[in-house]
């Protein structure tokens, strides 16, 4: 009963922040960091040892940086900073990350007399810090970055990533969207633009769409037609699922015009559903890691439009 709680407590409370700040008209997830740090000017939060969080931490913990103005991407438990020989300035407020398993009971079944096993959820809330809220800390976490030029041309690393996914990508007109049925991306040229990373975070979200197809990963959220709540969660899978790529890729996320028409029906389903955010994160996972994985691997698309 306690874990049922504390489970609807953590949705609860997150999918409320989210809401908050989708109701001023801002997206939690879109430039939650800062240029300061040596670990990168865009990345995903940082455990202390550097392993990136996933899913609905790398949301909380934007909010959390964009909230507080934090420069630094890491983060780490209390308990964590006093093995460091250091320790969290009093009066700082912590914030929410999640853990996710499962553990397995075994039971008798009435009927048959035998043990069967029951394989039962739970998600656990636990504090952890910004290293801007710690002191005493190795230099190393709080080492600035070594400022660079920006670059107005191609970027190298994003065109590498891009075309090694084996997705079709088409080029012209003024509409970027993933034709589901004929199975390719429709972008408009580079050169129409306002910069590359507006480039690439619009690519990010068409591709994450590209990987709902029946023979990648598979996601339907029943969308029937435009604008409806299978419409809005497909979109919103995508928004999240481009920014986990841009900060793999260490690109900025550009806001896309069609996201001010999205907020009213993402707030509309963030508010009927409090699992909602999670299962989208989720996805948008997912979504990156399968194009994160395909990237490594380098393998070829096969699959048939």
């Amino acid at each position: 009963m306690q874990n049922t709680t504390e489970r609807k407590d953590v949705y609860s409370r997150i999918t409320a922040q989210i809401v908050e700040y989708l109701e001023k008209g801002v997206r939690p997830w879109v430039r939650p960091w800062n240029a300061e740090h040596a670990a990168g000017r865009i990345t995903r939060p940082l455990r202390f040892n550097g392993q990136p969080y996933s899913g609905i931490n790398v949301l909380s913990l934007w909010m959390s940086a964009l909230g507080q103005n934090f420069a630094a991407p890491i983060w780490m438990t209390f308990r964590q900073a006093s093995e460091l020989n250091a320790h969290v300035r009093k009066g700082e407020k912590g914030s929410l990350v999640v853990y996710a398993n499962a553990i397995t009971r075994t039971e008798r079944d009435d009927k048959t007399g035998e043990d069967v096993e029951h394989e039962i959820p739970y998600m656990k809330g636990y504090t952890v810090f910004n290293v801007e809220q710690i002191e005493g800390l190795p230099e190393i976490y709080y080492a600035k970055a070594v400022p660079t030029l920006d670059s107005v041309a191609r970027i190298d690393h994003a065109e590498k990533f891009f075309g090694s996914l084996g997705a079709t990508i088409r080029h012209g007109g003024n509409r970027a969207y993933y034709a589901q049925e004929l199975d390719y991306v429709q972008m408009p040229l580079f050169e129409a633009f306002r910069d590359a990373e507006s480039y690439y975070s619009t690519l990010a979200h068409e591709l994450t769409h590209w990987t709902k197809h029946a023979q990648r990963l598979n996601r339907d959220f029943g969308r029937k037609s435009w604008g409806d709540e299978g419409y809005s969660r497909e979109e919103l899978v995508a928004e999240l699922g481009s920014a986990f790529l841009c900060a793999d890729l260490e690109l900025h996320q550009e806001p896309r015009e069609e996201n001010a028409a999205y907020l009213a029906t993402w707030l509309e389903v963030l508010k009927n559903d409090n699992r909602a955010i999670f299962a989208a994160a989720a996805h948008a996972q997912r979504a990156a890691d399968y194009l994160n994985q395909k990237a490594a691997a380098q393998v070829p698309e096969t699959c048939a439009a």
